[in-house]
């Protein structure tokens, strides 16, 4: 029998919103019992039971929210999955595609996002030291641009200066990012390779193609 709140009876049901918001704690918590062991042990050296056990779920349960053990790494990049594209889908009248995702990339050094590589909170550095150094990440990484690629790609132009292009966007900002981790894993501060890192960004975006965009 259906009662008002659209629940059956015999069942414990709770709101939409609440179990969106379990799911997403559950979520972010099997991550992050993940992401502390593989720092702490190295990624190849822990499994998904160790994992499962630490967050105190079952492994069934564990797959339901991540494909594979890399993916417990690399969601921390979901929030970044198609951004070149959406900046350059959403950006203003009258803004170049290439200046849109520089003014972009600027913005995030100034931010210190730890996306651009100019973070030098320690978990952070470590947890890129993770990703750049263990081969079955880096490879995972490798096909998340891809995708970010392809993306750019459909908004920039459909046809193979598009493809190339965002090939060249995607590569950049690769190299920046790297390059930025590297020094500041080095032992500098993120102040101060701050204005390096404008500067790299500058010259690589300036020798960039021109590309006018889809409107």
């Amino acid at each position: 029998m259906q009662l008002g709140n659209g629940c059956y009876r015999g069942e414990v049901s709770e709101p939409v919103g609440l179990r969106a918001r379990k799911k997403v704690r559950t979520r972010d918590a099997i991550a992050d019992a993940a992401i502390s062991l593989f720092l702490a042990r190295g990624f190849d050296q822990v499994s998904v039971s160790d994992i499962a056990a630490t967050a105190e779920v079952s492994k069934p349960t564990l797959f339901r929210y991540f494909a594979t053990k890399e993916d417990l790494v690399l969601h921390r990049f979901a929030d970044h999955h198609g951004e070149a594209a959406r900046v350059v889908r959403d950006r203003r009248p009258g803004i170049a595609p290439i200046a849109a995702l520089h003014r972009h990339f600027r913005a995030g050094l100034d931010r210190f996002e730890p996306v651009t590589g100019l973070n030098d909170h320690p978990e952070v550095v470590a947890f890129h030291r993770l990703v750049f150094t263990t081969p079955s990440l880096a490879g995972r990484l490798l096909r998340y641009t891809l995708d970010d690629e392809d993306a750019l790609a459909a908004v920039l132009d459909p046809g193979i200066g598009g493809r190339l292009q965002a090939a060249q966007v995607i590569a950049v900002q690769r190299v920046l990012a790297r390059t930025n981790w590297q020094k500041i894993a080095d032992g500098r501060t993120a102040h101060d390779v701050h204005p390096e890192a404008v500067a790299d960004a500058d010259q690589a975006f300036a020798q960039l193609p021109h590309a006018t965009g889809n409107p």
